[in-house]
């Protein structure tokens, strides 16, 4: 009997964001492959299902081609693509080496344009659900939308990623699908790395108009909505997940109308 499950492919899957978005296609019944340098410390499980791992480095645009050559002939198919994996120490411009700047812009734009140039291989040659081949979720992040300060190259890289998808979404229609979730901040096990102890997690919470951070789980939502047939007519679009934004620091910095 023909497996009718999709098949879904997260990049950086192993923990953080990637996990909960692992999870919300697993407790869909979608048969799930996660990718990293190196394998999740926890299995990646939800509704008695767990992530299947297999070891890629993204930067490998060589490497992505056999991976995604590789899901596809062992599976049958390839119905998603999300491109999670990235990220970024805290480090000023002008105190941060060229190189490592080069290698922040290499894992936040170029690996996911690798891993999406060999999902479209695959993607464009089968007829998938909601009537196309596939379809692709970049992961970007509001750092690509305004000021980045201690993340530039970030958000340079996420600003171009977003473009990068609007792109691709015209050139690889109607086949596949391309669009970005917009990610605002987000609570993970490393949340501490960018907002301090708890009471600091707290504080930066109340910035939020939602008043909470984004739990993983919120992103995986998203992205099983963007990957389904509900979606079907949504493409080069960016759904901004954000909690409502940031409170425009002026209004608290002014002596009128609090």
């Amino acid at each position: 009997m023909t497996d009718t499950r999709q098949v879904v492919v997260v990049t950086g899957g192993t923990r953080g964001v990637g996990a909960g978005i692992a999870r919300s296609f697993l407790a869909t019944g979608a048969r799930v492959v996660v990718c990293a340098r190196r394998p999740p410390e926890n299995p990646v499980e939800a509704a008695g299902e767990s992530a299947e791992f297999r070891p890629l480095d993204l930067r490998d645009a060589q490497a992505a081609h056999a991976f995604f050559a590789d899901v596809a002939a062992d599976h049958g198919r390839l119905d998603a693509l999300v491109n999670n994996a990235g990220g970024t120490p805290f480090g000023l411009l002008a105190e941060s080496a060229p190189a490592r700047q080069a290698k922040i812009v290499e894992l936040n734009l170029l690996a996911p344009l690798y891993a999406s140039l060999a999902a479209y291989e695959v993607m464009r040659g089968q007829g998938g659900q909601g009537g196309g081949g596939g379809s692709i979720t970049m992961i970007g992040s509001v750092s690509g939308s305004r000021p980045s300060p201690g993340s530039g190259a970030y958000g340079a890289a996420k600003a171009g990623l977003e473009n990068l998808a609007r792109t691709m979404a015209v050139e690889w229609a109607p086949a596949v699908r391309v669009n970005t979730v917009v990610l605002g901040l987000a609570r993970t096990e490393s949340a501490h790395l960018h907002y301090g102890d708890e009471d600091g997690v707290a504080a930066v919470a109340r910035t939020v108009p939602l008043g909470r951070l984004a739990d993983p789980s919120d992103v995986g939502d998203a992205c099983v909505f963007l990957a389904s047939a509900a979606a079907r007519y949504i493409s080069g679009a960016a759904l901004h997940l954000h909690g409502g934004g940031e409170r425009p620091a002026f209004l608290d910095a002014a002596s009128v109308n609090h």
